[in-house]
């Protein structure tokens, strides 16, 4: 026996509840189902960043502009702050080179509409009075924003319930097949059964797995990111923090830039943002590990000694908790969003890597009015899961 529904959205996290929501909004009968806990996935385990100055001009940066919009709106829509704030962000620049890079990376920025320019030493230091002397310079964009993802996806669970929207947890997905009449069915592990027209595969670094269920091609893979969490401190500078050498690594794979063997290995880059709760989020390596969440003493030692390297302050700071969640990851870094060819009804919103929190709303947003309206807007061709 299977309950029926327009819309099963498998994955609640983020980009599930998001989906769920906007589609529940616009009148579908939408349950969203869950293999684990609240979130306890990649949703749960991260940090907050709505992250402008990571994303060269091209549909990430624009669409990030829409989701930011979605956000303020979200926060009365919503009945909560969501700990939203803009509280800025600055990306370290250590020595010419990736000044360099960085200068021509602001210009497309300017021009694609961000507000982000380049800050000198002295103008790096005056908003950022701890950080070590080795930085020459940095930019700095007050657009940069970010959201507590535990009250986001709070509010969009409990305000999905409100219009009708079904969440389940503890339910893993273990098949999906296509009946005569054109609907699936979902099953999980404990013989559950949910049957509708349209199937959304919002599982995130799980989403190849669920992907497969169908005979559909998802090339996302996990990599875990660990972050520490510090005590409550005092605010430590104006802005959040970044630094442009993994940026610039992306951006001119010609250059070179010392690493260490741990850090290649680890793949570890550097974030520091203030919480609504007055602690720090640092982070994070990157790792290809399979689906591993553990955290590892070589790899919370790195984040750790990065971070008191560019904030000394930060030594005499408690780090109080640890975590690590799968980011799911595509090869051209950018999500899948849309309808697989050939397989009508199944959809996938996944594959956001380091911008599910930022890209969560317009997500949403964007795959009910492809589902509702039937309608798929040109700008979005290159986000298709049938681009591999």
């Amino acid at each position: 026996m299977s309950s029926s529904y327009d819309v099963v959205v498998i994955g609640g996290g983020i980009i599930g509840l998001s989906s769920g929501y906007y589609l529940t909004k616009r009148g579908k009968r939408v349950v969203v189902v869950d293999r684990g806990n609240f979130a306890n996935g990649a949703s749960g385990s991260c940090d907050d960043m709505i992250l402008f100055q990571s994303k060269q001009p091209g549909i990430n940066l624009e669409l990030a502009f829409e989701s930011l919009e979605l956000y303020k709106s979200l926060v009365s829509e919503l009945d909560d702050t969501l700990g939203f704030h803009s509280l800025g962000g600055m990306v370290l620049i250590e020595n010419q080179k990736e000044l360099e890079v960085m200068e021509d990376f602001v210009k497309q920025q300017q021009a694609y509409g961000l507000d982000v320019v380049i800050l000198d030493q002295k103008e790096t230091r005056k908003k950022q009075p701890f950080l070590s002397e080795r930085f020459i310079a940095s930019t700095y964009s007050p657009t940069d924003s970010q959201a507590y993802p535990f009250s986001v996806m709070y509010r969009l669970a409990q305000k999905g319930r409100d219009m009708g929207m079904e969440v389940v947890h503890n339910a893993p997905v273990v098949g999906i097949e296509k009946q005569g009449n054109g609907n699936f069915i979902v099953s999980t592990a404990q013989n559950l059964h949910f049957e509708a027209p349209v199937v959304v595969n919002a599982a995130g670094a799980w989403a190849k797995e669920v992907a497969s269920l169908v005979e559909a091609h998802v090339p996302i893979e996990p990599k875990r990111g660990q972050v520490v969490i510090t005590e409550k401190v005092p605010a430590v500078g104006e802005a959040n923090l970044w630094t442009a050498r993994y940026l610039v690594s992306k951006l001119k794979s010609g250059i070179t830039l010392e690493s260490t063997e741990e850090e290649l290995r680890l793949g570890l880059g550097f974030a520091f943002t203030r919480t609504e709760g007055d602690s720090y989020l640092i982070g994070s390596t990157r790792e290809n590990v399979g689906f591993d969440t553990r955290t590892t003493m070589d790899g919370i030692r790195a984040v750790v000694n990065q971070a008191t390297s560019i904030v000394p302050v930060m030594k005499e700071v408690n780090m109080i908790r640890v975590m690590a969640g799968l980011r799911p990851a595509t090869p051209d870094g950018k999500m899948l969003l849309g309808e697989h060819d050939g397989i009508e009804g199944f959809y996938t919103a996944a594959g956001h890597e380091g911008d599910g929190i930022s890209l969560a709303p317009i997500t949403g947003k964007l795959l009910s009015e492809m589902i509702v309206d039937q309608k798929v807007e040109k700008r979005l061709s290159e986000l298709s899961p049938n681009r591999f």
